[in-house]
């Protein structure tokens, strides 16, 4: 025998493993394929079962935040007695922050249109706040910016608080 001819028998047998190899694998395609998929489904549904109680807790953190930071709330909270108005300000700006950094994680969990409408709360908040500072002589004090910002919140039609809360609770509602 000579090399040439060990060759083309070494080729042929090579054709003949690689064919009968893709003719088991196209007979067992659909099932392997099959198997993959109820594989996959099963894992979906333990991750879903893993992080449904992690997404519940980030949109009830997200409706504690949201009913924290709105000024009714957060005036009575933070408000003392014959406090000067900067170190109001500073205070609830400080307070906002604070509650915002402490639920950034839950961005991760929840909608992120959801989230967006939440950030633009707290910044729109901080806003108002820095807005009423802005409207009062430099004498005033904490009482009047409560009172500023109280009668701007009874001037707007639907509560932007009250807004966010719903769409919190449409955001979970849509898990179910």
């Amino acid at each position: 025998m000579n090399i040439q001819q060990v060759l083309i028998e070494i080729v042929i047998l090579f054709a003949g493993i690689f064919l009968s190899l893709m003719a088991v694998y196209l007979m067992l395609k659909k099932d392997i394929q099959q198997f993959l998929d109820l594989k996959r489904i099963e894992l979906n549904k333990e991750n879903r079962a893993e992080l449904l109680p992690l997404r519940l807790q980030a949109h009830e953190r997200l409706i504690l935040f949201t009913d924290r930071i709105n000024p009714a709330n957060l005036l009575v909270r933070l408000h003392q007695q014959g406090i000067p108005l900067s170190t109001l300000q500073a205070t609830i700006l400080n307070d906002i922050r604070s509650e915002y950094q402490h639920n950034i994680t839950q961005q991760l969990y929840v909608d992120s249109t959801t989230w967006s409408v939440v950030r633009k709360l707290k910044d729109d908040t901080i806003g108002m706040i820095n807005n009423a500072v802005q409207g009062l002589p430099a004498e005033a004090n904490g009482i009047e910016l409560s009172k500023t910002i109280l009668q701007h919140m009874a001037g707007i039609d639907d509560n932007p608080y009250d807004l966010t809360i719903e769409l919190v609770k449409k955001d979970i509602q849509m898990m179910f």
